[in-house]
């Protein structure tokens, strides 16, 4: 699977990618570690706590951010707020977030700016090291990555948020949620290439989502997707 909108080819995203590890579990903290040395990437950090996290990652220069939810002292929400002020200080470090269960207000605070560069993922789905490795890659690229078990939590407390939207628009729409790109939507749904983009297209129609060289719409669709009442 691909970012929704890859960045260019330059000789900085073809360099292997920096990352910083926050984890207060030792052996998943070495073990995420170890998966990345193995992948070819590059381990810029790794702590326990979010204390000095924003100085800390800009020293690392690192490019993405692996942050669990909850951290030392209070376990709570330590990773989110961390995240947070990533997003704000250092917003081209990618983020992604690991948790042990889906927090829907967590995964909409991150997502409410509209930017890319975002990923919460279950940890106990983590059964992959391809998938997890591949989707520090996307956020890298500036993509979305959200657990499906993050996305259905997020809707099932919500009422139909875009009721206009056709039942292969909402398969499209659900799919982008996931971060799959429009290859990966099609091999899913059994569809060609070219009705995922018409279908992608009437959902930015529907959503109001004009043409715009800044704004990035396919994570705006999906906020709207999630959030709008």
């Amino acid at each position: 699977m691909s970012a929704a909108y890859p960045e260019p080819v330059t000789e900085a995203s073809l360099a292997p990618p920096r990352v910083v590890v926050v984890e207060d579990s030792l052996l998943l903290r070495e073990g995420l570690v170890r998966l990345f040395d193995e992948a070819g990437y590059v381990t810029a950090g790794a702590w326990g706590d979010a204390e000095d996290i924003v100085a800390r990652v800009r020293a690392s220069d690192a490019d993405v951010a692996i942050l669990d939810v909850r951290l030392p002292p209070g376990f709570r929400d330590e990773g989110i707020r961390a995240a947070l002020q990533l997003r704000a200080a250092l917003p081209a470090v990618g983020i992604l977030v690991l948790s042990q269960y889906v927090e829907g207000v967590y995964a909409r605070e991150l997502l409410a700016g509209g930017e890319g560069g975002i990923g919460y993922l279950l940890k106990d789905r983590v059964t992959s090291l391809d998938e997890f490795t591949d989707a520090v890659r996307r956020v890298r690229e500036r993509g979305t990555v959200l657990d499906p078990l993050v996305v259905q939590g997020l809707l099932s407390s919500r009422p139909d948020p875009l009721a206009t939207l056709t039942p292969r628009e909402r398969d499209v729409l659900t799919l982008m949620a996931e971060g799959r790109s429009n290859t990966s939507i099609a091999e899913r749904l059994f569809i060609g290439v070219g009705a995922v983009e018409k279908n992608i297209s009437a959902i930015f129609a529907k959503l109001g989502l004009e043409e715009s060289g800044t704004e990035h719409r396919r994570v705006l669709a999906v906020l709207a997707f999630l959030q709008r009442p």
